[in-house]
Order: structure tokens, then sequence, then C-alpha cells
């Protein structure tokens, strides 16, 4: 259960550094009063968002995979 939980949290973690890049780099205006939009630096944190939860979801599942053996 704890295992899904870390999961779910990755890829929401991916989804939120995706949403906060294409609003830095200015391709999503949602919210359209959201300060980080056409702002270069939450592109940046947008891309570190989305390592860290692939990062995540990969550490999960290989820990899966090994166990399984």
């Amino acid at each position: 259960m704890r295992r899904l939980a870390f999961t779910i949290l990755g890829i929401v973690i991916f989804l939120l550094g995706a949403l906060w890049t294409l609003q830095g780099l200015g391709f999503v205006a949602w919210p359209p009063d959201s300060f980080m939009i056409g702002k270069r630096q939450w592109a940046y944190i947008g891309v570190l968002a989305m390592a860290a939860g692939v990062i995540l979801v990969w550490i999960l599942q290989k820990r899966r995979n090994g166990r399984g053996r």
C-alpha cells in the first residue's frame, strides 16, 4: 500500500513539474493570473521536479523487481 502511495506521489510530482515547465516557457497560460507564466526559472524548477518524479517511480519499481526474484 505504501509503495502505491509513493508511486502516485511520483506521478503527481512529474505532472506538476510538466505543468510548471510549460507555464515557465509560456506554452500554458493557466490559471491566467499565475505568477509562473513566462518565467524561465519555473521551467527549470519544473524539469527538476519531473526528474524527481521519474527517479522516485524508477527506484520503487527497481525495488519491487529486486524483491520478486
